[in-house]
């Protein structure tokens, strides 16, 4: 560790200044200089074991830890953890639509740096669920206690004593032993009498954490012991943590804060300290993060601890693992088995069998229903129900299965389902939910026909398809979304464009993909013969899959001047400037079988000057559709052709559902080679 004996000699002179005029000036005790040198001592391996054992970072198995100062993300507290209450189950959904997100998160309350509220607030009980940071905030706390007070940071001249509660799952609730026990370790003199005068004179600053981690069974005596010991010794200062699904106790004297998700900035800082010594990589995990193409990956990163996890994969390869299904089932997993390990704590046994496969293949049921029946929330009574029909088949021994105590434990152990107002519960995160789903969808194949056959072009169903394309083979899955892709066209207008695609590119010269070509024209047909906005979208989408395509994208800021229809000259010289760089392009890629774009291109030449000019609205006007006859005479589009809404619709759909399939296949884990061939031959094709 670098930093150690700077950090010793000054956090060593704080700690023994203020236990020598506590623990001994105070009571009148006057002390001669090997005394004196004795306390200096012992103040530094107190701050030193302090530094060791609560000032690292080293989770999930981290091969070297880091120190907690080099990695640690201002905590921010709420002051009320839930949701809002709502009139209904089915206000709280439509509240969520409507909000756009993909947290589960409305109308939150202010959110207040934590280490100004432990400042203000005496008696802090800190509230979250799993891998949320409440350990690692108290851990922070006390790190700024022992280095004494700062001009920003922890401003009570306090010592901190850091006491795990999981200590007391077996032996005896002692508060005031555990406390005198951290000062013998270190070789304080006279340790039970400095113990005493040190809360006597209100001087500690104690850091009881993981009330959860005491077994139910101890917890209501643990709870008496510690709100006695604060009585007693009340003028120090207490921060307490409690994982909220645990928390069933108003404590007396503690304010209770929410401890918030990440939000984008703190991410950005985390990922920003995490790779502090290669900000190249730092800022490629930000940016890939921010893309459309991780935003289940993003999602996760609102906690912490999976935030960690993100973090340490990335450092690791560069890169987020290409099977978005892979890093999912690794998130599952730290909070159904691994993050309980890492803390040394046993997992708490309801029934006898229920194992951590059994517990997951239980949540991918609740997920799957709750999905299927477009439901993000639900209430407790429904899911209790659901947990006893399906544990009576997993554990047929068990003859009384209690859903709710199975919730309960699922929710405190895990975190995975989560009460978020009055006995209402969703999945922690809707990627989590995805992903379950995914799970139970990818065991049965008719589940599959059925996903395929009802949602193929329904959005919210869109991860679902992506992840199970990345837990198994995909070649059926993209083989039934073809064949269901091709019932979506049916209209005589969408057929017609398709043919005409194929026709206009089938045995050109240009080397690319078959699909790539076909999606190129009817791209220039829908900008220059029938619906922008449709073409926009395509290359958007579907274009994106093949390398010339993509190449197009560039002009979409140009082709969004040609949507908005203005007639303003500097519209205008945009307009031209897209259909000229357009035809240059098809030109030179010869997708188009026996075609020639050079007198388009000459033709457009002649209306460059006049596009630059200042113009009339009316003669402006006259050029746009000069260029537009120009596009149907090179496409060979009949210029009368239009697009009725209904065809619009359906070809758009159509477009949809072939993009999902390049997706999926870009997610998938296996596809054999032949079987994509097959299907990107048949792209965009009317077979």
């Amino acid at each position: 560790m670098t930093g150690l004996e700077p950090f010793l000699t000054k956090a060593g002179e704080a700690i023994a200044g203020l236990v020598i005029k506590t623990g001994w000036e105070m009571a009148n005790i006057r002390l001669d200089e090997s005394v004196k040198q004795l306390i200096f001592r012992a103040s530094r391996q107190y701050a030193q074991n302090y530094r060791d054992r609560h000032g690292i970072l080293k989770v999930l198995g981290m091969r070297e830890p880091v120190l907690l100062d080099a990695v640690y993300t201002t905590v921010e507290f709420l002051d009320n953890n839930t949701l809002k209450y709502f009139d209904s189950l089915e206000g709280l959904e439509q509240a969520y639509r409507d909000s756009k997100q993909r947290k589960f998160r409305f109308d939150e309350p202010e959110r207040r740096a934590g280490i100004a509220v432990a400042n203000q607030t005496q008696y802090l009980m800190v509230l979250g669920g799993p891998g949320m940071g409440k350990s690692t905030f108290l851990r922070k706390v006390g790190l700024e206690a022992v280095q004494g007070k700062q001009e920003e940071g922890f401003q009570h001249q306090c010592l901190p004593v850091f006491i795990e509660l999981k200590a007391f799952r077996s032996n005896e609730i002692d508060i005031k032993a555990a406390i005198s026990s951290e000062f013998e370790i270190c070789g304080f003199p006279e340790y039970e009498r400095f113990t005493e005068r040190m809360l006597e004179a209100g001087k500690l600053l104690i850091l009881l954490d993981g009330l959860d981690e005491v077994p139910t069974d101890r917890r209501d005596a643990a709870i008496t012991k510690i709100q006695d010991f604060v009585d007693r010794y009340s003028t120090n200062r207490f921060i307490a943590s409690c994982r909220v699904a645990a928390y069933r106790h108003n404590f007396r004297r503690f304010t209770d804060v929410g401890i918030a998700d990440f939000d984008d900035e703190q991410i950005k800082s985390f990922i920003t300290q995490w790779f502090r010594n290669d900000p190249v990589r730092s800022q490629e995990c930000w940016e890939k993060l921010s893309s459309q193409e991780y935003v289940g990956a993003k999602e996760l990163t609102h906690t912490p601890l999976l935030l960690t996890l993100i973090c340490l994969l990335y450092q690791r390869s560069g890169q987020f693992p290409t099977n978005r299904a892979t890093l999912y089932e690794r998130a599952v997993r730290v909070l159904l088995e691994e993050w309980a390990g890492e803390k040394g704590l046993p997992h708490e046994v309801i029934y006898k069998g229920l194992d951590t496969k059994r517990k997951e293949l239980m949540l991918s049921e609740i997920a799957y229903e709750a999905f299927r029946n477009d439901q993000l929330f639900l209430p407790k009574r429904a899911i209790a129900s659901q947990i006893e029909r399906i544990l009576q088949d997993m554990l047929p021994d068990e003859k009384f299965i209690n859903g709710a105590d199975v919730l309960r434990s699922i929710e405190e152990q895990h975190g995975l389902l989560v009460e978020r107002t009055d006995n209402i519960y969703s999945f922690s995160h809707l990627t989590v939910q995805e992903f379950l789903t995914a799970q139970q969808i990818v065991q049965d194949h008719r589940k599959v026909t059925h996903l395929v056959k009802h949602h193929l072009t329904d959005d919210h169903w869109k991860e679902v398809f992506l992840l199970i394309a990345g837990l198994n083979k995909a070649d059926d899955l993209l083989l039934q979304m073809e064949e269901q892709a091709q019932t979506l066209v049916t209209r005589s207008a969408v057929k017609n464009l398709l043919q005409w695609a194929d026709q206009m590119t089938a045995d050109s010269e240009g080397a690319y993909n078959p699909a790539a070509k076909r999606s190129v024209v009817v791209y220039a047909a829908l900008a220059f013969g029938h619906t922008l906005d449709l073409a926009l979208y395509l290359v958007r989408s579907l274009n994106r899959a093949f390398d010339f395509a993509y190449a197009l994208a560039h002009t979409l800021d140009l082709a969004h001047a040609l949507a908005l229809g203005s007639a303003c000259s500097h519209a205008l010289a945009h307009t031209f400037d897209f259909g000229y760089d357009l035809a240059q392009r098809l030109e030179e890629s010869r997708i188009c079988k026996r075609q020639t774009f050079t007198p388009l291109i000459a033709r457009l030449e002649v209306l460059r000057t006049k596009s630059r000019e200042t113009l009339s609205a009316s003669e402006a006007a006259a050029i746009r559709e000069q260029i537009r006859q120009l596009w149907f005479t090179a496409l060979k589009l009949p210029p009368e052709r239009e697009l009725a809404q209904a065809d619009i619709k359906e070809l758009t759909y159509y477009l949809q559902a072939n993009w999902l399939m390049v997706q999926c296949r870009q997610a998938a884990v296996q596809v054999t080679q032949k079987t994509w061939a097959e299907i990107e031959h048949r792209m965009l094709r009317i077979i």
